[in-house]
């Protein structure tokens, strides 16, 4: 068991934690102009991880139910499956485009963009909207490789995208001079790069599962049905998530410019964490899911365990790693030093973090195997109820503390919750 759970973990901690290298890499960028263009890039990368994380029901569902059909060997809803999940990619990211100026508008009042940062945020977010289908098209067919046993594939994927991005990014910027426009070029280029890559390794690996396609089963009702509601189950869940960080950088922002740009170098170090503990989560996705298809019960709770072992260790080390080397890794996110020393009487939450917040994560995975798509919901909403209610009683004394202790609280409560439903219903969840 440990040997699967490494292969599949160690390509999916790789890949994962080339996601924040990228954010790092804009952030450090933006970060040498001004506080306004650090703040610029922290609001633009969260009004589009606040639209696709809401879309990444897609690679979620995608992953449990094909692991599934993959341990009952149905080669028929492997294929059919994958197929499924890019017409609705498809069309998703045809809406997004078509009303992109709606989204934006609502975006920025939602996150509190004033003045400059107005303006960049919005130039921002009228480039990258346009790798819309691609990006939704990836999640799709990432989900699919990740239910297929397969983390090679979105290694390969993630880190060609990711080079690409910041090849072009740091020349558009740097050399260029396109300032955060340079950016946002990279990242599109880079999506659709990506998607084509994609459909390459298909045809490489998979070719012959497309003779099993049929256009009847396809958009057979039953089938169809049981897909939309998992992933309106994940979509909702995935909303309530969202929905905390945007809050989290809509209060930032209005405390000023300073307190927004502390907060986005703090939550990079939050983003290298759940990057790299989901290394670990997607590979219970895919072991529980395979063995619940296979219908091997013993296989399933095995593979809970140790996911959760691997999870806590990488978890303690990435606090250990934090506490000796966090001031040196401020420094590479910005060079300015008031904004370092501002962030010094906050630091003590990214220490904290990883321990109670990586259970979280592991469950998630657990239940996408599952496809406890209902669970996952419910113990996601009671997490964003209780946040905010921490935040309103406590951020009126303590406005920084009060937010970061509101996040504690939002990632304890969903760990703890995910295990007392398990703990009471087992593999009766889904």
């Amino acid at each position: 068991m440990n040997k699967e759970i490494l292969r599949l973990a160690i390509p999916n901690i790789i890949s994962n934690i080339s996601v924040p290298l990228l954010s790092t890499v804009d952030t450090a960028l933006m970060g040498r102009m001004s506080e306004v263009h650090l703040g610029a890039i922290g609001l633009g990368t969260m009004l589009f991880n606040f639209l696709y994380w809401n879309f990444g029901f897609l690679r979620m569902s995608s992953t449990g139910l094909t692991a599934q059909a993959y341990g009952r060997k149905d080669e028929e809803a492997i294929i059919h499956n994958l197929l499924r999940a890019l017409i609705v990619a498809g069309i998703l990211g045809i809406l997004m485009l078509v009303f992109q100026k709606q989204i934006g508008a609502l975006g920025m009042q939602l996150l509190n963009a004033t003045g400059e940062q107005h303006q960049l945020v919005a130039q921002y977010f009228y480039i990258r909207i346009w790798a819309a289908p691609a990006t939704i098209g990836l999640y799709a067919i990432m989900g699919w490789y990740f239910g297929m046993q397969n983390s090679i594939f979105p290694l390969i994927l993630t880190v060609f995208i990711n080079i690409v991005n910041i090849v072009l990014s740091f020349y558009f910027v740097r050399q260029m001079g396109w300032e955060i426009s340079g950016v946002a070029y990279g990242t599109v280029i880079a999506q659709y790069s990506g998607f084509v890559l994609a459909f390459v390794l298909f045809l490489l690996k998979y070719r012959s599962y497309l003779s099993h396609r049929k256009l009847a089963t396809l958009l057979a009702a039953k089938p169809l049905l049981h897909f939309l509601n998992i992933n309106k189950d994940i979509f909702i869940r995935t909303l309530c998530l969202t929905i905390v960080f945007a809050f989290f950088y809509s209060r930032s922002a209005m405390g000023g410019a300073m307190m927004l740009a502390v907060n986005v170098i703090l939550l990079q170090f939050l983003n290298w964490m759940s990057y790299g503990v989901d290394g670990f989560a997607y590979a219970a996705e895919s072991l529980v899911g395979k063995y619940k298809g296979a219908e091997n019960t013993q296989a399933v709770y095995k593979a809970i365990r140790y996911s959760f072992g691997w999870g806590m260790v990488l978890a303690t080390l990435f606090t250990l790693s934090y506490w000796i080397f966090g001031e040196a890794i401020m420094g590479i996110f910005t060079d300015q030093q008031e904004v370092i020393a501002a962030a010094r009487p906050y630091f003590f939450w990214i220490l904290i973090l990883p321990l109670v917040g990586f259970a979280c994560y592991v469950w998630d995975g657990i239940y996408i195997g599952l496809t406890a798509s209902k669970a996952m919901r419910d113990s996601m909403l009671l997490a964003l109820f209780l946040f905010g209610v921490t935040y309103y009683f406590i951020t009126p004394y303590f406005p920084i503390h009060g937010l970061w202790f509101a996040l504690l609280v939002f990632l304890g409560v969903r760990g703890l919750f995910q295990y007392w439903l398990f703990s009471r219903r087992g593999m009766e969840l889904a």
